[in-house]
């Protein structure tokens, strides 16, 4: 993946927080520690004037089980 990605970028945070934390449950994990995972991930840039917030959290946090869940049916 190229170029870098901000907090309305969901399906590519979810994506990534899949790819780099295989082993983490994302029903588990609280939102400024998910704040902190995605400010870490590689090619985030957090925008000016685009700060986060809890539905944006929210929706990340949602997307991340979509995606772990798809994983796991695709592997069976």
């Amino acid at each position: 993946m190229g170029g870098s990605f901000g907090w309305l970028d969901i399906d590519v945070i979810a994506e990534l927080l899949h790819e780099n934390h295989p082993d983490v449950d994302p029903y588990a994990v609280r939102f400024p520690d998910l704040r902190a995972m995605v400010k870490a991930l590689p090619g985030f840039a957090e925008l000016p004037g685009h700060p986060v917030n809890e539905r944006i959290l929210e929706s990340i946090q949602a997307r991340w089980i979509e995606e772990r869940e798809d994983s796991r049916e695709n592997r069976d």
